[in-house]
């Protein structure tokens, strides 16, 4: 009928089905034969898999170079571990200004608007409260 060969760990096996009925097959391993019963299939269980679903958000209606200051605060308490902006430095809207360790984790800091950063009333290694102003862009 079909005839297969195998190496399981490093020795060789000849397979060969002469025949099959119903669930009894009758096998030859290597010119033995044998006459082998099968159970049914096994059916490993899918593991289902997770789909997260992001609610759409509105989309932000773009902060242009608006007049005034703007002021970036810390959005929660930890450490300055790197500034990526300096006084004098132009912006972009969402460029990341600064990073900031909270709760072991790492955190971007974003530019809220398009401008000029005026002062950085931070510097790397400095430990902010929520609420501390962090940056000034004009």
């Amino acid at each position: 009928m079909r005839r297969y060969k195998f190496t399981i760990s490093g020795n060789k096996y000849s397979v060969e089905i002469k025949s099959f009925e119903e669930n009894i097959a009758e096998v030859e391993v290597n010119g033995t034969s044998y006459l082998v019963e099968l159970g049914r299939e096994l059916k490993t269980p899918q593991t289902p898999k997770l789909v997260r679903y992001t609610p759409p958000t509105p989309p932000k209606a773009p902060v242009l170079n608006t007049p005034g200051l703007s002021i970036i605060k810390a959005p929660l308490p930890g450490t300055i571990i790197a500034l990526n902006v300096h006084p004098g430095m132009q912006i972009k809207l969402d460029q990341p200004v600064l990073v900031l360790e909270a709760m072991k984790m790492e955190n971007n800091v974003f530019a809220e608007k398009i401008g000029t950063v005026k002062t950085v009333r931070v510097a790397v290694g400095d430990t902010v409260m929520q609420g501390d102003i962090l940056i000034e862009i004009e």
